[in-house]
């Protein structure tokens, strides 16, 4: 706070009165000391006017050195932490503790035996008149932990290192289902089922049987070789990095003998346990799968087709099982599941289009969305003009498109607002949807199927 005018003013005065009382008293001192007093006087004063400065100057020096002394250490704090900095940057890890020449020398059950027969240390706090049974309650507790302490070094040692897969025989059913994609195989075994049971022919017990077996064989087959190609792509991929040739749980030459143990009875049980029609189209089909769909897949969007072309075909092999021959039924019932694909197959990779761009395939979803809602939609549309079309080429009858109508009417609404609203919420709508579609449509079309017999325009003549 600044000092007002009033109190230099009085500070000054008071100084000159102490100066003007100092030198009144040294005067007369002065006169009588003569020369000799005149010069001690002028030494005193010279020194009472120069020692506070010399001491002034004393302090501010002592102050910049002190201030330097503050600066080198902070530059020497600085440096220890850039220093720090650059070692832990280049800080190696550190290696694992090597075993004890303990471990090493003894097995596990001396180590053990000899961990027992350590006793623990007895608190001065407990009391000497404990019980026996508490003592020995108290004992082991060292011994489990240390034993624990053992057994979980040695299982993250072991969860750290590199191991040999090894294939038991409990696991093989399962990694063979795996890779034979036993979900997508038994929808391909259900839908030549339907075309059998639908076909305007006798139901044969044994020539179903041969037909259902050989269908899975085939479709197996072709599951495990379309793995066998897309390993290096499947890895990437979070959908199916879990696959059994991805994990390398099973080798590539395994999975190769699996398919062609597959595909070779089955092909045969069609050609000859059927007839060489069906067979011909098994065959047709696991090139079809393996040879176009599976490398056109990083090619162009017109895998898409390809693979609905294969979908399309095990319910045509289920009418040729039954009738031995191409009608309009059968290519019926191959259009109905070829468009049905299309909305299921485009809302399922919509919502994988992150997935199929990382594995590097050529997805309408990733590389065409607007394309891909708009088949999702045209193909929700056909499945209604299909299925009036089942009656007019007496497969079933006319009550058939009048029950249908409500569930095609659904799957063409969740179809038009997948392609308005073009999102996750409303392309798994349409997927779940799809699930269900085709079951009910094929049990429907079972009920109302027209029997031999019956009357109907270009029903067969009995």
């Amino acid at each position: 706070m600044a000092a007002s005018p009033h109190t230099l003013s009085s500070r000054l005065l008071t100084e000159m009165a102490t100066r003007s009382s100092i030198l009144a008293w040294r005067i007369p001192w002065m006169e009588k000391l003569g020369w000799g007093g005149g010069c001690i006087w002028y030494l005193e004063r010279r020194v009472t006017r120069e020692s506070p400065r010399r001491f002034l100057h004393l302090l501010r020096n002592v102050n910049q050195q002190w201030v330097t002394f503050q600066h080198f250490n902070f530059l020497r704090h600085m440096y220890v932490t850039q220093l720090n900095r650059s070692l832990k940057q280049q800080i190696k890890p550190k290696p694992e503790p090597a075993e004890s020449p303990f471990l090493e020398k003894t097995s596990l059950d001396e180590a053990k035996a000899e961990i027992c027969e350590m006793r623990p240390l007895v608190p001065p706090s407990l009391s000497l008149s404990r019980k026996p049974s508490e003592k020995a309650l108290i004992e082991p507790e060292p011994t489990s932990v240390i034993e624990g302490s053992i057994d979980l070094g040695k299982e993250t040692k072991e969860e750290k290192q590199w191991k040999e897969m090894k294939l038991r025989v409990d696991d093989l059913p399962g990694i063979l289902a795996r890779l034979s994609k036993i979900k997508l195989t038994a929808l391909v075994v259900s839908t030549t089922s339907a075309g059998f049971a639908l076909a305007p022919a006798p139901f044969d017990w044994s020539c179903f049987l041969l037909t259902f077996v050989g269908t899975g064989l085939a479709s197996c087959a072709a599951n495990s070789i379309n793995q066998f190609f897309e390993v290096p792509f499947d890895s990437n991929m979070n959908r199916t990095k879990n696959r059994p040739l991805v994990r390398g749980q099973i080798s590539p030459l395994l999975a190769v003998s699996f398919a062609t143990c597959c595909a070779v009875p089955g092909v045969a049980l069609l050609t000859w346990g059927v007839n060489p029609l069906t067979g011909a189209l098994g065959l047709f089909n696991i090139f079809l799968y393996t040879c176009c769909y599976t490398p056109l897949k990083r090619v162009s969007i017109a895998n898409t087709w390809v693979g609905a072309v294969v979908g399309a075909i095990p319910p045509v092999m289920g009418w040729t099982a039954a009738t031995g021959s191409l009608d309009a039924g059968a290519c019926l019932l191959g259009g109905i599941l070829y468009s049905w694909q299309f909305p299921h197959f485009n809302a399922l990779s919509w919502g994988l289009r992150e997935d199929y761009s990382r594995g590097g395939y050529c997805m309408m979803s990733v590389t065409h969305p607007a394309l891909c809602r708009r088949v999702a939609l045209r193909h929700c549309l056909a499945l209604l003009a299909m299925c009036v079309a089942a009656p007019a080429l007496d497969v079933t009858t006319w009550t058939f498109p009048v029950i249908a109508l409500p569930i095609n009417l659904y799957i063409s609404y969740l179809g038009f607002r997948f392609y308005r609203d073009a999102d996750r919420k409303s392309s798994r709508k349409l997927f779940f949807c799809s699930l269900w579609h085709l079951p009910l449509l094929l049990l429907l079309m079972l009920t109302c199927k027209r029997r031999a017999g019956e009357e109907g325009t270009g029903a067969p003549q009995s």
